[in-house]
């Protein structure tokens, strides 16, 4: 599918030849012709003044298709590894399709990516896997014209994908070329059975209110889910599903940017996503010294140190270690909060732990309503306490 050139229509002008982002148009013999790989994007329909582009009547209307079954996931992976996130999607995504009565599907784009199979042990019933060297460094360009390729043929009726670096990037512009919603930093899915919508929670206005959107009049529903949100379920290693191998053909794809190289980042060295207990402090530590005391805890808990978003604006910690949803999402067995006053933004990143264990002075805190122990109390008198009980058994 491409974009239509009526040519009776067409005075070979150029307008639209530079409109085109991929340079896939050119005027040959006084009228325009399109090269192969039109993403359908509609900018050479704007720029042209004689009407002679338009895109295909069923990109104009963007009309649910009735024929639009199943639920993608899109598993991420990095140098060859899959990202924790596709498996917490999966278990998720499970639900929604049994919920729905379709299949659950993986998409994977890379190269030599490990450990394909344990997509079906988390849930799949089917992994498209794309192999190719020209995927290997999820090249945006690249992912953009496959996923909206399958997207096209395989018409999916959901399509869910990780609020990472690169699912904020990526998955929206296949969203804006396919012409349909899309809902981003999703904190909760469900379905809404009678209409076969997907509803899409995320708070909005600041973290104040949880607002639920819908897509009902176009295909896919899309929607990308935060890290850490949904859980990872148990591996079921007898699960049978199918891997299908696509191909990847770059011919008449543009790559607009060059990857020169890729450097980890060295500066965060807490990786609060991983940990399995953590011990996070706010505005009730008065000052950035007494975060020594949440590390000392931390320390011989063999925790990580966390942080409120009050802390880091008032410069007592550095911003890797803020969780909340302007910061990290977690998901912990153990979540110890001392001295924050549960704030919906901070709640928003940490209220899936297992076990919350709250310390504030204040027993109206809204903090206590989601704690699973409450500790009513100055955290400069119980933290030490704590500290000494577990040092000395």
């Amino acid at each position: 599918m491409e974009v239509n050139i009526d040519l009776a229509k067409c005075t070979g002008c150029g307008a639209c030849v530079p409109a085109c982002p991929f340079g896939l148009l050119e005027v040959v013999d006084d009228k325009v012709q399109l090269k192969e790989g039109c993403t359908l994007c509609g900018a050479c329909v704007d720029a042209c003044a004689f009407e002679a582009l338009s895109l295909p009547a069923v990109m104009e209307t963007g009309a649910a298709a009735d024929d639009s079954r199943g639920v993608w996931v899109f598993a991420e992976q990095r140098r060859g590894v899959l990202k924790n996130v596709a498996y917490e999607l999966l278990s998720r995504g499970r639900e929604l399709a049994d919920t729905l009565g379709t299949g659950l599907s993986a998409v994977c784009l890379g190269h030599e990516v490990r450990d394909v199979a344990s997509l079906i042990a988390y849930g799949a019933d089917k992994v498209y896997l794309v192999d190719s060297p020209d995927l290997a460094d999820n090249q945006e360009d690249f992912l953009t014209h496959k996923m909206v390729a399958m997207v096209r043929e395989l018409k999916p009726e959901i399509v869910i994908a990780g609020a990472t670096a690169l699912g904020r990037s990526f998955i929206p512009r296949v969203a804006a070329i396919l012409n349909t919603g899309l809902t981003a930093d999703c904190t909760g899915l469900d379905i809404d059975t009678g209409k076969r919508l997907l509803l899409q929670t995320r708070p909005t206005f600041g973290g104040n209110i949880m607002a639920t959107i819908i897509c009902p009049n176009k295909r896919p529903q899309m929607a990308t889910v935060r890290p850490r949100v949904f859980k990872k379920a148990a591996p079921d290693a007898g699960r049978r599903g199918e891997i299908v191998k696509l191909d990847f053909r770059k011919e008449g794809v543009i790559a607009r940017v060059k990857l020169l190289d890729s450097v980890d980042e060295v500066t965060e060295t807490v990786k609060l996503e991983d940990a399995d207990i953590i011990v996070s402090g706010g505005r009730g530590l008065g000052k950035a010294e007494n975060f020594k005391l949440l590390a000392e805890l931390a320390d011989v808990l063999g925790a990580a140190l966390g942080s409120s978003r009050a802390a880091v604006d008032e410069g007592w910690i550095p911003y890797s270690h803020q969780v909340g949803q302007t910061g990290k999402t977690v998901c912990p067995r153990l979540y110890i909060a001392c001295g924050i006053s549960g704030a919906i933004q901070h709640l928003a990143g940490m209220q899936t732990s297992d076990i919350i264990v709250a310390i504030n002075d204040d027993p109206n805190a809204p903090i206590f309503q989601v704690a699973t122990y409450g500790i009513v109390g100055d955290l400069f008198k119980v933290v030490p306490r704590l500290i000494e009980k577990l040092k000395n058994g």
